[in-house]
């Protein structure tokens, strides 16, 4: 983060100084112009038969003399500028590594399988993006069958979305309805909060939609338990309709942030609907890795340092902790209490028979003879008893 900050701290300084050149170019050009705009006036009214005396001669070398020094003057601003902008490169590379792929050897698809997954993960981010070109030509160059049951989710939420950006509620109004059990179920306000935006748009019309605002309001009472004090102060709009929203107490309603509240609740909901995390794997894994690199590189300086080897491998596992942010947990975590290490695809939880759970490194090394002790209760039991757990 300390790199980002400076370079981020030179780019500011770089951004200052350009517009500090770009001001005094536009001044001195101007400046120029004008000058020479008003010296061609005075020679356009003297007659044609009239020779160019010293006066003008002297006042034209003049302004020969400034341009030729405004021009130096810029071709030295430009050359500083030039001499910014390649300290900014030299701080990037001196703040970031280059490398980043030295930190985990090795390739991380190891089959065909895992291959296809990583492209349909590509694949599935770009049809949540509304790329849908993209994504059908990354499809057939990877040759994914990808079902089209499959992607249809993505392309209608797409147009859901985008239409709501054109701050049109139709499309989601009428994929609300067609979802209306679901988000009863999951508890959502997003049917509730498009009725309101389409209120609110019938109210700018003004004191003529008046009867029409009215008429739509009689939707707000199958929300009525839920969102009563909202629908009291949609009501009460309607006292400031005459004079406009926008000089009344009210005004908030009018607020461009509340679109981008309901494309955000939209996403989060539909996602909800078919099952799907808010971020896209692919998005979601960028982000951890993002997180994680800065360790992963200064570790690695750390071990060329020390010439350990083996630290820095391609298994499942890290060799330090990440601490990522609480929306990035997407799996139930289980330490175990007897040897305090995280269970992995290879250390998985096991159940003991009296119901008390460790990880199977812990029951290999608690294994006496063909017994086992619980290191939690007096129980002895057979080891092969133990049963996997599955989070």
């Amino acid at each position: 983060m300390e790199s980002c900050h400076n370079t981020e701290r030179d780019i500011d300084k770089l951004l200052a100084k350009f517009e500090s050149y770009k001001s005094q170019y536009d001044s001195n050009l101007t400046q120029l112009e004008d000058q020479i705009g008003k010296l061609k006036e005075e020679i356009n009214q003297l007659p044609a038969d009239h020779v160019i005396d010293k006066h003008h001669q002297a006042v034209l070398g003049q302004y020969n003399k400034k341009i030729k020094n405004c021009g130096q003057k810029l071709s030295g601003q430009h050359k500083d500028l030039h001499s910014s902008v390649s300290r900014i490169g030299k701080t990037i590379d001196r703040n970031f590594d280059a490398d980043c792929s030295s930190v985990i050897p090795g390739s991380f698809c190891h089959n065909a399988k895992q291959e296809k997954l990583l492209n349909t993960a590509v694949c599935e981010h770009y049809f949540r993006q509304g790329q849908l070109s993209l994504a059908e030509d990354i499809s057939e160059e990877a040759r994914l069958d990808i079902d089209d049951s499959w992607k249809q989710p993505f392309v209608q939420i797409n147009e859901v979305l985008q239409s709501l950006r054109n701050h049109d509620l139709d499309l989601a109004l009428e994929w609300t309805a067609k979802n209306h059990h679901e988000l009863q179920q999951k508890g959502s306000s997003l049917e509730f909060m498009l009725h309101r935006m389409q209120f609110i748009n019938i109210m700018r019309k003004g004191p003529h939609a008046q009867t029409e605002a009215l008429r739509y309001s009689r939707k707000f009472q199958a929300f009525a338990d839920g969102h009563s004090k909202e629908i009291q102060m949609l009501m009460g709009s309607f006292l400031y309709m005459k004079h406009g929203l926008a000089n009344s107490p009210y005004s908030s309603l009018l607020d461009e942030q509340n679109w981008d509240e309901i494309c955000d609740m939209f996403m989060r909901d539909s996602c909800s609907i078919l099952g799907l995390s808010l971020d896209s794997p692919l998005l979601a894994s960028f982000t951890a890795g993002c997180t994680a690199l800065p360790a992963l590189i200064a570790i690695k300086s750390v071990i060329e340092q020390r010439q350990c080897s083996g630290v820095l491998t391609d298994k499942d596992e890290l060799p330090i902790d990440i601490d990522l942010a609480h929306d990035q947990h997407y799996h139930s975590i289980f330490a175990c209490p007897i040897l305090r290490q995280q269970t992995t695809e290879n250390n998985p939880p096991m159940r003991l028979t009296c119901g008390h759970i460790i990880s199977r490194d812990a029951l290999n090394k608690l294994i006496a003879g063909s017994k086992v002790k619980c290191p939690y209760c007096p129980m002895i039991q057979s080891p092969v008893d133990a049963k996997r757990v599955y989070f």
